[in-house]
């Protein structure tokens, strides 16, 4: 006989409930890609409430999309709406967030991010079954970009005015000219600022995906950093140019197949009284502690991103967004160094300095 289960009514309804916010979660990310991508957003920057007619004749939008598109959002609370006069208005805290890419709040990167994991699902969906991976090269075009644009706002405002600092030592040699390394540099925005901050330093970022290093490499020209930033095209255990007095690598060293031989590389390539920071994904040691919103976040991410990733590679270690300072540190041992400290953190971010 079939075992009979009793279902708490209570707990269901709370569970449907999350599932409606859920739902609209999802379904608000294609039209935040909109906003962002037909500068929605920034036309309504200036906080003054608009039409749908008063967005048209500023952005070149046909009306009738832009009245359902802002309905929408006002239902998100993206925007705000006052119905004696049938306007929408972006509220400066949302502009923040939404219309200035310059800002640590700057939020449509991480909706470009999720968007090239949906459009990879059935990629993922088929390596579920075989155990194979999948390399970061094979994904959708948009996650190279979003990711960017999802992790540059959280180095804008924490990487030089905390991150650097908390490292014993760094800044002074960073301000007197130092040689610094940055592993997995992707589309140059950690290696830029760094270069920006600190003129008297020469900075080489590395990453194995082609086209990304095309395209910081681009970033640096525009940015006017070029003549002291070289990117070169290489894995975390074939890098060169050393030796370097910082190494850094951002929340990148879980997605390598091999994290202990890329360790070995760095201790190779560092300066004896250098210095590595290593920078991931906030994470406590166990699985409970983790279950969380953004455990929930980097879990997913993990799942669809880094945990191919690593598979794709020799060896697969597969450590995952969530592994946490223990894990890290076993990994860092055993690639050669003997002190590993945590520097600081955020709510998003772990930022572990590593020495010899």
């Amino acid at each position: 006989m079939a075992a009979t289960t009793t279902v708490d009514e209570t707990k269901l309804e709370a569970f449907m409930g999350q599932f409606v916010l859920d739902m609209g979660a999802a379904a608000t990310a294609p039209l935040v890609l909109i906003g962002d991508k037909l500068g929605l957003y920034k036309a309504m920057a200036d906080g003054e409430p608009v039409t749908p007619a008063d967005l048209a004749q500023r952005t070149g939008c046909r009306e009738r999309y832009l009245r359902e598109w802002l309905c929408q959002q006002a239902a998100s609370g993206y925007v705000e709406y006052e119905p004696a006069g049938g306007t929408f208005r972006l509220p400066p805290e949302q502009a923040l967030a939404l219309a200035d890419e310059d800002s640590p709040f700057f939020v449509p990167g991480a909706f470009q991010l999720l968007a090239a994991m949906v459009k990879d699902e059935p990629h993922i969906t088929e390596r579920f079954r075989t155990g194979e991976g999948f390399g970061w090269h094979e994904h959708d075009h948009d996650l190279f970009e979003g990711t960017e644009r999802f992790f540059r706002p959280g180095y804008l405002g924490h990487l030089v005015a905390e991150w650097l600092p908390s490292l014993e030592g760094v800044v002074p040699r960073l301000q007197a000219g130092a040689h610094v390394a940055d592993i997995g540099c992707g589309h140059g925005a950690s290696t830029i600022l760094m270069a920006q901050a600190f003129p008297a330093s020469t900075f080489v970022g590395s990453d194995y995906h082609e086209g990304s290093v095309e395209s910081a490499r681009r970033a640096a020209e525009r940015a006017g950093v070029a003549d002291r930033v070289q990117f070169e095209v290489a894995s975390a255990q074939t890098f060169g140019g050393g030796p370097y007095d910082l190494v850094c690598v951002f929340d990148a060293l879980h997605d390598m197949g091999d994290p202990v031989s890329a360790s070995r590389h760095v201790h190779e390539q560092l300066r004896p009284d250098g210095t590595w920071m290593v920078v991931e994904p906030y994470a406590e040691d166990s699985v409970e502690e983790n279950l969380n919103p953004v455990g929930r976040i980097f879990y997913a991410g993990s799942t669809m991103l880094c945990t191919p990733a690593s598979l794709s590679q020799e060896v697969g270690l597969a450590l995952g967004a969530q592994a946490g300072q223990k894990r890290l540190t076993g990994v860092l041992n055993e690639g050669g160094f003997t002190r590993v400290r945590r520097a600081a953190q955020t709510p998003f971010n772990l930022v572990l300095e590593v020495r010899p």
